[in-house]
């Protein structure tokens, strides 16, 4: 039972990863500064940024000890998640992107995750 576990536990934070590598893309296709790295080639864990303008940074981390999405602006922290709460969050990001026009040039647009 634990190996199986186990086994799912890693391929939940492959599949993390390949969508955060996706939805880097997509910002940054949108014209949000977003960067996505991953740890290895198995892809065992990421870290996952995106700036949301005025100084509003999100940071996405991912790894075999833990989740946790961290907002941020002007250098301060506001607000710290972790676990399912982390990825609800990161849901929410997603389907905002969803909803943005594909824009190549000019500025993009305030994005508000709350």
């Amino acid at each position: 039972m634990f190996l199986r576990l186990a086994d799912q536990h890693r391929q939940f934070v492959q599949d993390l990863v390949m969508s955060l590598q996706a939805l880097s893309k997509v910002l940054e296709h949108n014209g949000y500064p977003a960067s996505c790295y991953t740890c290895g080639i198995q892809m065992n864990g990421a870290s996952f940024m995106v700036s949301l303008g005025d100084n509003h940074l999100i940071r996405f981390l991912v790894s075999d000890y833990g989740i946790t999405w961290t907002e941020m602006r002007d250098d301060r922290e506001l607000m710290k998640l972790e676990g399912a709460e982390a990825i609800s969050q990161l849901h929410e990001l997603a389907n905002l992107v969803k909803y943005l026009p594909n824009q190549l040039v000019g500025e993009p647009q305030s994005l508000q995750v709350s």
